[in-house]
């Protein structure tokens, strides 16, 4: 940074937090994956390409402040803390919001998002930020703006009263809607009744530590029941951060994860689920209790990201698009609970 940058750069907490996290990652092992998948090219107005990392911090920083990506163009724009954790001087151009969408439009085709997460957790892992000490999974609806117009009959899921479905009536259950037609629909979203009321959207299944750092993510539409999501989930993440075990709720538990977690030798931590005219012990109960006085970091995660930066809507169409969202947000979530963890574990 020339002297005048750091003259004009004032103390804040947004400057003090990126300063902390480019102490804390070695983006030099991020940028190598990046650079695996994205093709550098000239932008828009003829001028050199861009770094891959670079603009993958700019869409960090987007999330981080709720910006659409031309706010975001402009936000680097005019804040030096910015430009100086992206790596970028007072000299240098901003990348524009639709060098921004072509590279992560790019980066999700090639799923690299995936990736990146992991790598951005082997570098939180080797600060000792992520606890291997089981994981635990629940899933939130991200709900769609996008949703058609007009009255129309559809065939809708209801959250949590499916609870009680076997695992035959799960795999028998049709969970499409009729066709969803009109400008600016999304025709990947589907609808979900949760609590009494009609979401129309996403559904994401996350896997946290006992930190409630996210270590895998797995997306869905919303009608889908929670119980396909978590064998799909599980194969994300390490061994070393699931064999001790999976705590989850009863939405969770079908006789094919409970046999999917037996072969793979991960301890069963889901809520035991009564049935028609099967209802549950005392132990099963007392069980059940037990797993939900563990599970609350789950559901400060998936609170924290709402406050934090708005999530639980998405921002795009389809379900790829959405799933990068949910990547960005876990990625972000990570970071930011990074230097007060480091804080924590200092003491």
């Amino acid at each position: 940074m020339s002297f005048s940058a750091l003259y004009m750069e004032r103390k804040t907490r947004s400057a003090e937090f990126y300063r902390q996290i480019n102490l804390l990652i070695d983006w030099k092992s991020i940028e190598t994956i990046i650079n695996r998948y994205y093709t550098k090219a000239h932008n828009l107005r003829g001028e050199k390409p861009y770094s891959g990392l670079v603009l993958f911090k700019m869409l960090l920083i987007g999330i981080w402040n709720g910006l659409s990506d031309e706010r975001c163009e402009d936000f680097v724009n005019d804040s030096v803390s910015a430009m100086r954790f992206c790596g970028l001087t007072l000299e240098d151009s901003i990348p524009d919001h639709s060098t921004l969408s072509r590279f992560r439009t790019e980066m999700t085709k090639a799923r690299a998002f995936e990736k990146l997460l992991k790598a951005v957790n082997k570098e939180l892992d080797k600060n000792n930020l992520i606890v291997n000490a089981g994981i635990k999974v629940d899933a939130s609806v991200t709900a769609s703006p996008n949703s058609p117009k007009g009255k129309k009959t559809y065939r809708i899921a209801e959250d949590r009263k499916e609870d009680e479905l076997s695992e035959e009536e799960v795999t028998k259950q049709d969970t499409s809607l009729k066709e969803i037609t009109g400008n600016g629909v999304d025709k990947e979203a589907r609808w979900l009744k949760k609590g009494g009321k009609l979401i129309f959207g996403f559904k994401k299944h996350e896997a946290v530590d006992e930190n409630g750092m996210v270590l895998g993510v797995y997306t869905t539409t919303a009608n889908e029941h929670d119980s396909k999501g978590l064998i799909p989930l599980l194969e994300k993440i390490p061994r070393k951060h699931k064999k001790k075990g999976v705590w989850a709720d009863k939405g969770y538990n079908v006789p094919a994860n409970v046999i999917y977690l037996a072969e793979n030798k991960i301890k069963n931590r889901i809520q035991r689920k009564a049935y028609r005219n099967r209802p549950l012990t005392y132990w099963e109960k007392v069980f059940n209790k037990k797993i939900s006085e563990t599970r609350y970091v789950v559901e400060r995660t998936f609170g924290s990201m709402k406050r934090w930066f708005g999530a639980g809507l998405t921002r795009y169409k389809g379900l790829e698009k959405t799933h990068t969202l949910h990547l960005l947000e876990a990625i972000c979530h990570n970071l930011k609970r990074a230097p007060g963890l480091v804080w924590a574990n200092a003491k």
